[in-house]
């Protein structure tokens, strides 16, 4: 099986962007979106063969999820049990032998703005996962909006403290890892440097590459023997990400 992730930076964008003749080559069987800035019925995309589900934000213009999946899921859920609906931020579809999340997680903002929601977002996505790998194992992806180690940004020192590489994040993240979750690009890549899946707009970062690893395949451990690899993909454009995806067995 093939799930790919991708922030879009705006769905109606992107599909102006050669989003479609991507979808279609890429053949997954769950492709999922965050980021889509839209309301229902805005961006014209239903896939022959696929169950779309949309969870889109309050505010127009702003976050929002998607999951396009061949398989009808037993089950699907939108935020953390009931909480955190209002941004559009996680869709949860259950299938018979997993359980598969597609997560925005909230960006701190400039000068840590937003970290005090960020942390009590972090807390209970740690709460809701834990609870559901207690049932089956779970495949948590998404913009994660966190670099986890300095490996995963091009310019560690500089970025030390700011949104998405301060303390408070990436301790957030350990602590997601040590509840029995493992992050399965570096599992598999533990040393491969230089390898990003968002760029900013600015200052030519995507042609030089000073880039950061943020977007992610997090795995319950014991789901780790199904996964045969997990890639980024840094040769599609059409957002500020590049997708990522996994690949199991």
């Amino acid at each position: 099986m093939k799930f790919i992730s991708w922030n879009v930076n705006g769905f109606r964008a992107c599909l102006q962007k050669g989003f479609p003749e991507f979808f279609a080559s890429a053949d997954a069987d769950i492709f999922c979106l965050q980021e889509t800035k839209m309301q229902p019925g805005q961006a014209d995309f239903e896939p022959e063969g696929y169950h779309v589900y949309y969870h889109s934000a309050q505010k127009k213009g702003y976050s929002g999820t998607a999951v396009f999946t061949k398989t009808e899921p037993l089950s699907v859920s939108y935020g953390l049990n009931g909480e955190h609906t209002d941004e559009g931020r996680v869709i949860t579809c259950e299938y018979e032998d997993f359980y598969f999340v597609c997560c925005y997680v909230p960006n701190a903002q400039d000068g840590l703005k937003r970290i005090d929601y960020r942390m009590e977002f972090e807390d209970a996505m740690r709460a809701y996962l834990s609870e559901l790998d207690k049932k089956k194992p779970v495949v948590y992806c998404g913009d994660l909006n966190v670099a986890h180690e300095e490996i995963d940004l091009k310019n560690p020192k500089s970025n030390r403290g700011n949104a998405g590489f301060s303390d408070e994040e990436r301790g957030k993240f350990t602590e997601l890892l040590n509840a029995g979750f493992t992050d399965s690009f570096r599992r598999l890549y533990p040393d491969v440097t230089g390898v990003y899946s968002w760029w900013s707009y600015r200052f030519n970062a995507r042609k030089n590459n000073a880039g950061w690893r943020i977007d992610y395949f997090v795995v319950s451990d014991r789901f780790m023997d199904r996964v045969q690899d997990s890639k980024i993909l840094t040769d599609i454009t059409g957002s500020d990400h590049c997708p990522v995806e996994l690949d199991i067995v």
